[in-house]
């Protein structure tokens, strides 16, 4: 089952399943970019909407990607306004779904999907201003070292989508090599309980 496939899948039950990554993290982007002022943003994963929501309040403009058609379907639905373009695209593919250049692009839950990370930075820096930040808020790494990935259940049984361990100093020397330099990182634990391993893992870049 390829990535599109599973999500489209997971779509139905998305946002009614108990998923502690998907809540965890839309704590964490609200945290990271409370601070953060942008009038357009550049939103990649938006999935069901439950980011878009929360950005469309504060930007004039939001480009909402999604891999999976069935995903944007239930965000059209849920974010009516008219500051939100929907477009469903592969990010592994030129950006061409990218209309201007962005104050802010946003990857939420969406890179452990990326083998290679170079191309994303790359076409990040393209349609970024120069100013302009990044915010990634993904699965830590070291919950993927322990096996954690996302995954869903189906009448047919567990489904697992197909995930890439990504370490921090991956993120970090990538982002760094197209001009996107590190400001902030954090990590976000369950019920805020620090000896446990972190769940989510941030990181704010800002293109120098």
């Amino acid at each position: 089952m390829t990535v599109e496939e599973a999500y489209n899948s997971w779509a139905a039950q998305y946002d009614t399943n108990k998923n502690r990554t998907r809540d965890l993290e839309a704590v964490a982007l609200r945290a990271t970019l409370a601070a953060i002022p942008f009038e357009t943003c550049l939103e990649i994963g938006c999935g069901t909407g439950k980011n878009t929501e929360w950005l469309v309040r504060k930007a004039m403009h939001v480009t909402a990607v999604d891999l999976s058609g069935e995903m944007l379907e239930r965000a059209r639905k849920k974010v009516s306004s008219n500051k939100v373009t929907f477009q469903q695209a592969d990010i592994t593919q030129l950006w061409q779904f990218a209309t201007q250049t962005y104050d802010l692009v946003t990857f939420s839950l969406v890179l452990e999907h990326i083998q290679q990370l170079d191309f994303i930075f790359e076409q990040t820096a393209a349609v970024l201003k120069t100013g302009g930040y990044v915010y990634i808020g993904e699965l830590h790494p070291f919950k993927q070292y322990s096996g954690t990935k996302a995954r869903f259940d189906t009448q047919e049984g567990r489904q697992e989508v197909e995930c890439y361990t990504q370490h921090v100093s991956e993120f970090v020397q990538t982002a760094a090599q197209q001009g996107l330099k590190l400001v902030d990182l954090n990590e976000y634990f369950d019920d805020h309980d620090k000896t446990v391993i972190p769940r989510i893992l941030t990181l704010l870049l800002q293109k120098v």
